[in-house]
């Protein structure tokens, strides 16, 4: 294994591998039986429609290590692309609290912000967050967004915004060196108008590597700190990837992504149903297109967030039930599924209600969203 998937090892938004596949394992999801609400996720200002979760890989500022950060994508009259706060889930104390509640009109950020599923922290106690903002709530005014750099104690410290970012869309996968990281996030922004009955299928959804150092700063009261995060590169390693805009859920694209062995990643193709590796995803400098099919179909229902279990398998909540499926990415094989919302006043059962989800850094279960409830929720074995 290269040096640099030590970082994957560390659990950073539920993208760990175990160190070597066991292509006979049994399902993780196998015996997960027990799901309890944890907290809501509406903060005193009222937003809405939780998306993003992080599993804080460090403690810094007023992060604990093992909390769970949580971002709302609505405003309190739920109009898409308008949240802008960031929920802290402390699971010793079982406490919630804002960790942040950014500006609406952000000058550095196109459009203003709406807080996506692009969201990671970093060793560094940086937290960085995805802006996929709109005016009214659909894609007719979306800005093209931005990414947003957040210190530990959630105040913005620094924004990212270039001709590569465009509706920075899927949960994060991250390589963390601690004095340099690479992040990765699929944009789903390009070309998008006015959502119709009959959006047209747009093939212009990218993955974006960005490499980052994080520069030495001065000596704190706990010890040496850093300045934010500074771009030192950035390549798209996928791209032709489908993107619609939709009235419903604002937009459909590439949500899911995250780090497996040998350095591939895997993004869910919402609107195709399915499952696309990248190889060479930390090293690569010229894009992999659309990525090459694992799996389609069968289980899966609108793949969304994903998340990469201990014992190697992907997991994939699914955006048209209450379901989250489990793929052997080594073989394709869709292997099992498991209802974790059946809110029967959907149809399907949970349709629209998942989102975001990250393994416990215990490896035991998996921490996920329901969106119609405003909820986080954790599912782990009895």
């Amino acid at each position: 294994m290269l040096p640099y998937m030590s970082a994957v090892l560390a659990g950073i938004l539920g993208t760990t591998i175990a160190s070597a596949h066991a292509a006979d394992s049994a399902p993780f999801l196998q015996g997960l039986k027990h799901q309890a609400l944890l907290t809501s996720t509406v903060p005193d200002n009222g937003d809405q429609n939780p998306y993003a979760i992080v599993v804080a890989p460090a403690s810094s500022g007023s992060i604990q290590k093992g909390d769970v950060l949580v971002d709302n994508f609505n405003n309190s009259q739920n109009l898409q692309g308008t949240g802008t706060t960031i929920m802290d889930y402390s699971p010793t104390t079982q406490k919630t609290s804002i960790f942040a509640e950014i500006p609406r009109q952000l000058s550095q950020c196109p459009g203003g912000v709406g807080l996506s599923t692009a969201m990671t922290m970093l060793q560094s106690g940086w937290v960085i967050v995805g802006s996929v903002p709109s005016n009214d709530g659909t894609t007719a005014t979306k800005g093209q967004g931005c990414l947003i750099v957040l210190d530990s104690r959630g105040q913005v410290a620094e924004v990212f915004s270039n001709a590569e970012i465009n509706g920075p869309w899927g949960n994060m996968a991250v390589i963390d060196h601690g004095g340099t990281a690479s992040i990765f996030i699929s944009n789903s922004g390009f070309g998008l108008g006015a959502p119709t009955e009959n959006s047209p299928v747009v093939a212009k959804a990218t993955v974006l590597r960005i490499d980052l150092n994080i520069p030495e700063g001065p000596e704190g009261p706990e010890g040496p700190e850093s300045k934010p995060p500074v771009i030192i590169a950035q390549t798209v390693i996928a791209d032709s990837l489908s993107e619609q805009a939709d009235a419903s859920v604002f937009l459909i694209g590439p949500t899911g992504l995250a780090l497996g062995a040998n350095d591939t990643l895997y993004v869910s193709d919402a609107i195709n149903n399915r499952i696309v590796s990248i190889p060479q995803a930390s090293t690569r400098t010229t894009s992999a297109s659309s990525g090459h099919e694992i799996t389609r179909n069968g289980l899966l229902q609108r793949p969304l967030a994903l998340a990469m279990t201990p014992n190697g398998h992907l997991l994939a909540t699914n955006g048209l039930n209450g379901q989250v499926v489990e793929i052997d990415p080594m073989t394709g094989q869709q292997l099992d599924s498991l209802w974790i919302d059946n809110d029967k006043a959907q149809a399907p059962p949970g349709s629209g209600d998942l989102f975001g989800i990250a393994m416990m850094p215990s490896g035991d279960g998996f921490y996920y969203v329901e969106d119609d409830m405003n909820t986080l929720m954790e599912a782990t074995h009895p």
